[in-house]
């Protein structure tokens, strides 16, 4: 118990140091970085938690797609970062103010502990028989069965950012030749050989 509750708080404060850092990080690769370190943190919380499906998502999801997309993204697209960080000085007390709301919120939580239902109390409950199957196995069968049309709905929605993700790294720049695959195909032997005819001992 002693291990667990310590391993628990290392990986928790290096979860909020992350985050910490996500924000504060002037270089935009450095704040993807540290955002991969947050999810795998959060990854190791889950599995002290129990719930190692969570975390086999976590990481595969958030790491293997969304953070690796994120940072293409940002470094293939065109930022100015002296305006961002402009605009991040103008919505700072904004950021402040739902930030406070958030920590009284939490402050609230801990203290409406104290008022719930002892684990005892709750033990005398009456709850429905549990099968004895995993907990990624019991996620499964309610992710294809009750929930399906809303797990459909969540993979369009990747897929729509995807797309878009895609469209901007893909917008017109000037100065830039691209690749048109349909015009090289469709060239002829006109547009593509010139035959030029050279006078002997011309020298060239």
């Amino acid at each position: 118990m002693v291990l667990a509750g310590l391993c628990f708080y290392m990986f928790a404060a290096v979860t909020v140091a992350a985050s910490v850092m996500v924000v504060l990080s002037r270089n935009a690769v450095h704040s993807v970085l540290f955002l991969i370190l947050a999810f795998l943190n959060s990854a190791a919380l889950f599995v002290l938690l129990g719930a190692e499906f969570l975390a086999m998502i976590l990481v595969i999801v958030y790491v293997g797609a969304v953070a690796v997309l994120f940072m293409f993204v940002v470094m293939m697209l065109n930022i100015n970062f002296s305006t961002t960080q402009k605009r991040l000085v103008q919505y700072l007390p904004t950021g402040g103010m739902i930030g406070l709301v958030l920590l009284v919120e939490l402050v609230f939580v801990v203290l409406a502990r104290q008022k719930t239902p002892t684990e005892a109390s709750l033990l005398t409950l009456r709850t429905p028989k549990v099968a004895d199957i995993t907990n990624t196995e019991a996620l499964g069968n309610l992710l294809y069965t009750q929930y399906f049309y809303l797990f459909q709905a969540a993979g369009v929605i990747l897929l729509i950012s995807m797309v878009g993700a895609i469209v901007l790294t893909l917008r017109e720049r000037g100065g830039i030749r691209r690749q048109r695959i349909s015009t090289q195909i469709g060239r002829t032997r006109e547009e593509s050989v010139e035959i030029k005819k050279i006078s002997p001992r011309s020298g060239a």
